[in-house]
Parts: structure tokens; C-alpha cells; sequence
């Protein structure tokens, strides 16, 4: 029995008793002002059993809204739930009148919004914590129709970066031994390359050069937050067909040099913008040196999942710089049905996507500076360095679909790293080997685009 099922089973225990203690009767069709008095009920009881089992109750009558009744929900604590505004108010005065210590503690401590405490309070609940992932993914979904509910999502997020911090997560390897419940579940959310039946998995973690490990959660028992795969290779990798091949003959773990990190994928989409990612990579390269001393090199093969959709809106646009005259009738291999199975239609686009792609991902910016690309984002976020693209490197659907079947590989080299992440972070620079850096000065810079496009 894991530590986490023996956790919950104390709280479900607690909670069955609270029950006895709770004089509450819920309606058959739970509303969200019914559930706002029951939280009001929590945040103001003392009993640690009778507010378990409220937390349980509020949280069950929140899975049994409707999507109407989970919005009314949300808008109830935003605007029931906030900061206590006249204590607000006088713990600013007392603060303005004697600053020290002390008025700044209770300054901090009455602006916190109540929302706060009552979601502590409801992680007391058996399974609490994947219940309040799950509102998240919930609120998540509204915020494009309800910007009011920013704020919301800023205190689940406030919380989920305390809770889910490196030192709560376990980081385990995931083989064929592992409980088929855990086995389920990393095939149920693999999201770059699916997995198509055990046999799959299989050649995935259960032979010499292949591994997959992921980051547990004590609260959350077996379902995975992250978990990376990992191919043992003697070179750094072009293409993913041959990595994902069932009947290949694996290599010794003699022979390996390059651990490539071909597929990473986040489990829990109400977890969205808290990053464990950064952490596994860098847990897993440190086992891995301890376990092989041979691996020399530590590299990525990463799908580019908005290159295609820039590409397309570049094209469509009567005067785009960034495209040149010459490579213009390539790309129209690009609207022919089937080109990737032409060889010719490969070749004449393996002279240009490159290219492009070293622009999209070096130079291509949102309204607020960032880099397009969430996987160039990420990768150079965390002190890698753009190391390499390969055209059809993987003619999925879905890569042919986002990419082009354009892939590429982040280089993590570890002396680097630090410098790389530094950069990026302070200046925007986006760390880049030689070659990439040479394809993306072969087309305009962003500052020469303005005239044109406007």
C-alpha cells in the first residue's frame, strides 16, 4: 500500500465520522448558492472531523453541477470570496500609522482572499487535491468567456506552485514491472507520439536502451504529472520512425552516448503553467550519468507544433518579406495532396523548411515578446540550446499536420546550461548552434517586416 493510499484512507475515515457530526442536507440537484453556504459552513468550522467531511461534501456537490451551475459556482468566489475589504482597509491604516513587521504581517494576512483558505481546507477532503486540479481544468475552460475569472485562476495557481513543488514530487521509473493501473494511465496520456497497444509500450520501457520515468505526487497516489521517454542511441537522432520501431535490434548499453528525450507529456491539464518539466529533465539526466558513465551527450528530437500554422498565415500575406520570391514555388509542394510520399516534393522542401523553422523558432514573437514555439519556450527556457532541424523527420498526420513534419533537436549541454537559461530569461536570447543561427540570418530581420505588413 502506497503512502498516498494510506493518507487517504485516514481522511476518508475522518470524514465518514465527520459526517455523523454534520447536520447538512444537501439538495438532489446541488446549486451553486447551495454550496456557497456550505462553504461558509467550512471556512467557519472548528472541528477538524466535521469539516473533513464538509470538504467532502462540498466537493462531491460541485461534481454534481451542471456547466452552468459550475460557472455560477466560480463567479460566487470571485465575488463572495475575496479579500475581507474593511479589514483590508484597516490593517492599510494601521500599517501607514506604525510600519514595521508586525502591520506588514497583518497587511499580507488580510489581503489574502478567503477563497484561499477554503481551498486548503477542501485538500483536507479524501482525494481533495485531484478534485481541485480537476475545478481548475473547469475554471480554465471559462477564462476565454469569463475574464473576471483571472484572478481566480491566480490563487489555484498560487496554491498548486506551493503544493506541487520539487520537494513534494517523486521521481520513479516506469517499466514493465509497473502496476498495469500506472501502465493505463502513461498510454491514456502520452500526447506526442500515442501509443498504440502494449506490444508499443513495451518496445517503450522494457528493453536495454529505452526508459520512461516520471514525476509522482503524494496526494495524487499512481497519476503521473509528467513523464519523459528516453532513447539510448550512439547519435544524435533525425527522424523519430526509427526510435519508435517495434522490431528494431536495441543497442548495448555499451555502445550508447547520446540519451535522447524523444516525448514528453503532461498528465494533468488542470496543473497548466506549473512546471515540472525543467525538474524531470534535469533528475533524469543526473541518474542517468550515475548509471552510464558513457553518456556524453543529452539532446532532445522535438516536434514543432506551430510551424505550420505561422507558415500558412506567412504565405497567405501579399507582402510578406519573410518568405522569399525563390522559395515560393517549393512551398506550393506544401498544397499537393500526398507530397511527403514524392521524393522530389521532399527534397525541393527539405531546401526551405529548415530555414523557416530556424526563424519560427528563433525569431517568431507573441505580443508580449515570447518566442511562438511552447516547445522552443520551453527547452531554451531551461538552458538548452537549438542544436539542429530535420525536415520529414516525423510523417505522422499529426506532425504533417502542425510541422510539416518538420522536427528538431534541443542539445543540453550541461557546462551551458545556467548561461543558456540566464540569457534567455534576462535578454531574450535564444542559444543556437552555428548552423541554425546562419539558416535564420539568411531571412529578414522581425524589425524589417513592420512596413510591409502593417
Amino acid at each position: 500500500m502506497t503512502q498516498a493510499s494510506v493518507l487517504n484512507d485516514l481522511l476518508q475515515i475522518i470524514s465518514d465520522r465527520g459526517r455523523a457530526l454534520v447536520d447538512w442536507r444537501r439538495p438532489r440537484r446541488p446549486s451553486g448558492r447551495a454550496l456557497g453556504e456550505l462553504a461558509d459552513l467550512l471556512l467557519s468550522s472548528p472541528g477538524e472531523a466535521s469539516g473533513v467531511a464538509r470538504a467532502r461534501e462540498l466537493l462531491d456537490g460541485y461534481r454534481a453541477l451542471d456547466y452552468a451551475g459550475r460557472t455560477s459556482f466560480f463567479r460566487l468566489l470571485v465575488e463572495k470570496y475575496g479579500a475581507d475589504r474593511e479589514r483590508l482597509g484597516a490593517a492599510c491604516a494601521r500599517f501607514m500609522e506604525e510600519p514595521g513587521e508586525k502591520t506588514a504581517k497583518a497587511l499580507h494576512t488580510a489581503s489574502e482572499p478567503r477563497r484561499l483558505e477554503l481551498f486548503r481546507r477542501l485538500n483536507f477532503a479524501p482525494g481533495g487535491t485531484a478534485d481541485l486540479v480537476a475545478m481548475r481544468l473547469d475554471l480554465l475552460e471559462r477564462l476565454k468567456d469569463h475574464p473576471e475569472f483571472w484572478t481566480l485562476n491566480d490563487d489555484f495557481k498560487s496554491l498548486f506552485q506551493t503544493w506541487f513543488n520539487r520537494g513534494f514530487l517523486i521521481l520513479r521509473r516506469i517499466d514493465w514491472q509497473t502496476s498495469a493501473a500506472v501502465l493505463e494511465k502513461i498510454i491514456k496520456y502520452e500526447a506526442v507520439h500515442a501509443i498504440r497497444d502494449w506490444d508499443d509500450l513495451r518496445g517503450r520501457i522494457d528493453l536495454p536502451d529505452r526508459r520512461l520515468y516520471a514525476f509522482f505526487h503524494p496526494r495524487l497516489g499512481d497519476d503521473p504529472l509528467i513523464f519523459v521517454e528516453v532513447a539510448l542511441t550512439t547519435e544524435i537522432p533525425g527522424a523519430i520512425a526509427p526510435i519508435l520501431e517495434t522490431d528494431r535490434q536495441p543497442i548495448s548499453l555499451k555502445e550508447a552516448t547520446t540519451a535522447v528525450f524523444y516525448s514528453i507529456s503532461n498528465c494533468q491539464k488542470g496543473l497548466q503553467g506549473i512546471s515540472f518539466g525543467n525538474f524531470l529533465i534535469k533528475q533524469v539526466v543526473e541518474d542517468l550519468q550515475r548509471e552510464l558513465r558513457d553518456l556524453k551527450t543529452f539532446v532532445t528530437l522535438s516536434p514543432v507544433p506551430g510551424f505550420a500554422d505561422w507558415l500558412a498565415e506567412e504565405r497567405a500575406k501579399k507582402r510578406s518579406t519573410i518568405i522569399p520570391k525563390e522559395m515560393r514555388p517549393a512551398l506550393k509542394r506544401l498544397d499537393t495532396d500526398g507530397w511527403w510520399q514524392d521524393e522530389a516534393a521532399r527534397e525541393d522542401l527539405a531546401k526551405v523548411l529548415p530555414t523557416l523553422a530556424a526563424w519560427y523558432l528563433t525569431k517568431a514573437r507573441d505580443e508580449r515578446g515570447r518566442l511562438l514555439d511552447p516547445v522552443a519556450r520551453f527547452h531554451l527556457g531551461n538552458g538548452a540550446r537549438l542544436e539542429r532541424i530535420n525536415p520529414a523527420a516525423d510523417l505522422s498526420p499529426k506532425a504533417l499536420r502542425t510541422a510539416h513534419g518538420v522536427m528538431v533537436n534541443y542539445l543540453y549541454v550541461l557546462s551551458d546550461i545556467e548561461k543558456n537559461h540566464e540569457g534567455f530569461v534576462n535578454d531574450r536570447a535564444v542559444a543556437a548552434s552555428s548552423g541554425v543561427k546562419k539558416l535564420a540570418r539568411s531571412l529578414p530581420e522581425p524589425k524589417e517586416l513592420v512596413a510591409d505588413d502593417v
